[in-house]
């Protein structure tokens, strides 16, 4: 049964639980952007739901750019990756709050989309189901 729901809502099935991670991530750097040292993390949302959808084969992150670092082997999501400043800091903190906020913004769009599409769906259903 729960197949046939996954596949009755597609892709946002899968797409839900990882941008609500993104969000986490993107809001754990806000948290820490005072923090020496920390270093701005991400997720790598497109091999992630690749995983997550059974298209990626071996599950692991495949770095695609210089700037992605494996940190997986440590017990976190091996799909997080750490984000590269853009403006060097003195205290070795990685996280840009203005950009933070904006890839928060766009996050939560994001899965607000996803989320009124499942929305739609189960309303759909739903007056299937009664017939009203």
């Amino acid at each position: 049964m729960p197949n046939l729901i996954s596949n009755y809502l597609g892709i946002h099935a899968q797409a839900m639980p990882l941008r609500e991670q993104r969000m986490k991530l993107i809001a754990g750097n806000l948290a820490n952007a005072d923090t020496p040292g920390y270093k701005a993390r991400d997720l790598d949302f497109d091999a992630a739901l690749r995983s997550a959808s059974g298209a990626d084969g071996n599950g692991l992150l495949t770095a695609t750019a210089e700037q992605h670092y494996r940190i997986g082997g440590d017990g976190l999501n091996p799909f997080q990756v750490l984000r590269p400043g853009v403006q060097p800091s003195l205290d070795g903190n990685t996280v840009d709050p203005d950009a933070e906020r904006a890839a928060y913004g766009r996050a939560a769009l994001e899965y607000r989309a996803s989320l009124s599409f499942v929305e739609s769906k189960v309303r759909t259903l739903t007056t299937a189901i009664t017939g009203q």
